[in-house]
This record gives C-alpha cells, structure tokens and sequence, in this order.
C-alpha cells in the first residue's frame, strides 16, 4: 500500500470542513457565520478604501499612516490569537500531535489554515490597500504587492509562534490568569493615544503620528512600508529583509513546535484545591439560591474570565472616567460622578449576558434539580445575587472615586444609587439574552473566550443587544439624575430590582419551555 502525501489543502480542507459541520443544523450558528462574513468583508471593503485614499495625501504623511497600520496588524497578528487560545483547535499544537506528520509539513499546514478564513482576508486586503496609496508605476506596484504579501506572511508566522512558544503555559490556570490581567493592561495601552491628546500632551496630531511613525520606521511593519512606497532597488532590499525575518521566525516556530508536541502537559498535572465555605453560604438558608450563588461566587474567584470581567468594567471605567476629565468639555460636576460609575454598571452587567455558557454541558444537571419555571428563576436570582456580591459594593468605590475626582463627594450617594438601578436593569436585559442567544463557551479557558467556532456572531448579538437594552432600560433613571434631578435617584434601586425581577421571571418561563434548545447551544463540542 502506498503512502498517501498530506499536502497543505488537506489542512485548508480539514478547516473549511470543520467550519461547515459546526454549522450545519443550527440555524442561530449560521446566521452567526453570515453576519461575521458580513462584518468582515466591511472591514476588508472599508479598511481597503481609506488605506487607497491616502494616495490625496501628502506623501510623507501617507508612508507615517501606513507604517502605523503595518506596526498595529504585526502586533494585534501575535496578541489577538492569545486571547483566542482554545477556541480555535489549530491554535494548540497538542491538538495535532498524534498526527502521523514531520515538523515542517505539519508547520506548512498550520500556516495554511491559519490564512483560510475571511478575517486574514480582510486583514490582508486592508493592507493591500497601502499598495493602491503609496505605491507608484507598474513596478512599484508589483514591488508594493510582494512587501505586502511578505509582511502579511511575518504577521501569521509571528502569531504562529508566539502562541506555540506559550501554549504550555496557556494551558495552565495561572498561566490563564497572567494573561487575563495581561490583556487588561494591553486594552489601556491602546488607549493611551487618546489619554494623552485629551491630557493636552500634544495639539498636533500630525506632530503625533510624525514622531510614532519614526520610531516604527526601523520595525519590519516601517521597512514593509518604505519598500511599498519607494519601489525600486529599495524595495527590493527591504522584500529580502522581510524573507529573512520570516525564514528566522519559521525556524524559531519549528523548534518551538518540535519542543511543544514532546512535551508534558503541565495543565495535567495535580493541584491543590481548598474547600472553604463562602459568606452568602453562611448566611443564607441550605437550598438552589445559596448553592447557585456560592458556585458562582467560586467562579468569579477561580476563573480567569471571571476576574478578567471585573477587572475590565474597572479599566474601562477609569479610562472613560480620565478621559472625561481630561478633555474639558465644561461637564457639570453630578455628570461626572455619575457617568463613570453608571458605565461600571453596564460594563458588569454585560459579563452575564450568557449566564449559562460557562456552565457547558453540566447545564444537563438542571433538567434532573428543576421541574418548573420557579427553579429556572431561582437559578437566575442566585446568579444576580452573586454579581450584586461583588458589583455593589465595587460600585460604591467607582462612585466615590469619581465623586472626589468631580470635586464633589456628596455626588456619590446620587451616583452609586443610580449605578446600582443600571446594575439591575442591565442584570435583567441579560438574564432575557441569556435564554433566547445562549452560545457555548469552550471548555479549555482563556482570557476572552468569546463563544465556540461559528458562534462568534450569536455571541456579539447577545452582547451588543444586551448593551443596547440596558442603555433603554436604564434611561428612565439616569438620565433625569445626570440633568440634575438627584432626587431620582431614590427610585433607581426599586427600578432596578423591579427590572431584574421581571426579566428572570420571562426568562424562566423561556428557559423552561425551551431547555433543550438551550442545552444544546450552550454544550457545542469544541
């Protein structure tokens, strides 16, 4: 019997196959794909016409835009693919081991599968935009295109690298943990540009891009774009450059990969684990609200989304919050107490807009425990007892905080009870997408786990309507209260338990008549 030669397609088959099944027979699943085709050929489309318009520009100004947008897809090309960790299989090379291939074969296939998909096409296409706005002459061009395929070609193999180089440690919770907090402080690092032109630190944004641009221009992203732009023997220097960085990061991704497949699993190995009892278990009397409220308690504790969920509503927080001190735009005092702190709530109210994905396939425990719609709002009610746990309190501190930083702290009783009514309503809004948009979150953790492949629209959906709703239902009391209206504040916590109520006992009722469904969606094999 003959050998059978595995070849790149097979990779670029397996994943377009792996795709089509995990969509086929949901509907939900497939309009989620659709709207990410959608969304991502908007982004190819767009982003390849604003890059193509930089031709008006100067050309100094053009070639500084470009290098920028280079440097901006090399690094999100190695960090993006981290806070995807376990949600794409070919990201983890202990997924392929068994695979009866040579290193370097089982490299060129991953580095196929890794271009197939429409995201790497928008990408790539945006990039090919700087070859229609920089490049000059039918040489330039054919040059311009050979730097942009190569620099497209540094980017996978970057990314490539990076996550086989820290898959072992990806694999463990602490590892998890680092990166959750990692990927907090890389959110505020791309804000910082913001930070500091409403700090006042520059008027000039052409001053701006002038002096990141010529830091960049050493980088491979600013040799990538010189060679678009210049053309010539110039560019034909900077594509041998790029090869050779390429060569060196593929060799470095092969060793990297041959040490990864031989390797222990060191999230295998034995932990130690505490058995203690929480507050609310002390507190409240044996039953599903205690026990619902402790586990997701230990979840929040143990879970390295759990915590990076906190601790993005208070970045993101403080980042607006500073921003909005920042800029002078001549904000009353009350505003800026309360629209920080009401932010926070939002942005904790978003983390529980798919109550049930974390729970995965255990969620089959229900149909045994439950035998009316009361038990499925009982589980509800335990799970906004414990956000409201940690996110009241944490409230009070945003409000406080931004009260003193208003130069008004009786602002913050106005402002925390304000924040605690969103806090209920957004809690409500989820507990309704939770039922009727619920997705699968993978079973292997990572810092943003989003949903299983082909679920990543169902999953923006369900955060971008819960955002949305709790923008609606919050307005009623928010909004008064920042024209003024203080005393409206005493009704925002009424108001907010009153939406929470309502939106567990529909999504009861919902989730009662609809488990199957729901179990199905939130236990997808990945």
């Amino acid at each position: 019997m003959g050998t059978v030669r595995v070849g790149t397609m097979v990779f670029v088959r397996l994943k377009l196959r792996l795709v089509a099944g995990n969509l086929s027979g949901s509907t939900q699943r497939l309009l989620g794909f659709v709207f990410t085709v959608i969304a991502a050929f908007l982004f190819g489309t767009l982003g390849f016409l604003a890059t193509a318009t930089l031709r008006v520009a100067p050309a100094d100004v053009a070639l500084e835009a470009v290098t920028v947008l280079f440097t901006v897809f090399l690094v999100g090309w190695a960090v993006v693919p981290l806070l995807a960790f376990g949600l794409d299989d070919t990201l983890d090379p202990s997924r392929l081991a068994l695979f009866p291939l040579r290193t370097g074969r089982l490299a060129t296939g991953m580095f196929a599968a890794s271009v197939t998909g429409v995201w790497p096409l928008a990408s790539l296409a945006v990039m090919a935009g700087a070859v229609a706005g920089l490049a000059t002459g039918i040489g330039g061009v054919v040059l311009g295109a050979v730097a942009v395929l190569l620099h497209f070609a540094l980017c996978v193999t970057l990314s490539r690298l990076v996550t086989t180089s820290l898959s072992g440690v990806l694999r463990t919770r602490r590892g998890r943990d680092v990166l959750a907090v990692s990927v907090v402080f890389f959110v505020l690092a791309a804000q910082l540009p913001n930070l500091l032109l409403n700090g006042g630190l520059s008027a000039d944004p052409r001053a701006v891009l002038h002096d990141v641009a010529s830091v960049l221009s050493w980088t491979p992203s600013g040799v990538a774009a010189r060679a678009v732009a210049d053309g010539g023997l110039a560019a034909v220097a900077g594509s041998a450059l790029l090869a050779v960085l390429i060569a060196g990061a593929g060799w470095l991704w092969i060793a990297a990969l041959r040490r990864s497949l031989v390797s222990p699993d060191a999230s295998t190995q034995g932990a130690s684990v505490r058995n203690s009892q929480g507050l609310l278990a002390r507190i409240l009397p044996d039953g599903p609200l205690a026990a619902v409220a402790g586990k997701e308690l230990k979840y929040a504790r143990r879970d390295p989304r759990g915590r990076v969920g906190w601790f993005a509503a208070v970045a993101v927080t403080g980042v607006m919050a500073f921003s909005m001190y920042g800029n002078g735009d001549g904000a009353s005092g009350g505003a800026l107490a309360i629209t920080p702190a009401c932010i926070g709530a939002v942005m904790i109210s978003i983390q529980w807009c798919n109550a049930f994905g974390i729970d995965g396939r255990s969620l089959w425990m229900n149909a045994v425990a439950y035998s009316t719609d009361r038990d499925w709002r009982t589980d509800l009610a335990g799970r906004h007892l414990a956000v409201a746990t940690i996110g009241v309190p944490l409230l009070l501190l945003l409000a406080t905080v931004a009260a003193l930083l208003a130069g008004d702290v009786l602002r913050a009783v106005p402002a925390a009870l304000t924040a605690w009514g969103v806090l209920g309503a957004g809690l409500g809004v989820g507990a309704l997408t939770s039922v009727l948009l619920p997705y699968t979150v993978p079973e292997r953790l990572n810092a943003f786990t989003g949903a299983a492949p082909g679920q990543g629209g169902i999953a923006f959906v369900a955060s971008f309507g819960a955002l949305i709703g709790t923008g609606l239902f919050a307005l009623p009391i928010a909004l008064p209260v920042l024209m003024g209206l203080t005393w409206v504040s005493v009704l925002a916590v009424p108001y907010g338990l009153l939406i929470s109520w309502g939106g567990r006992r529909v999504a009861g009722k919902i989730a009662f008549a609809r488990y199957p469904a729901l179990l199905e969606a939130s236990s997808m094999a990945t």
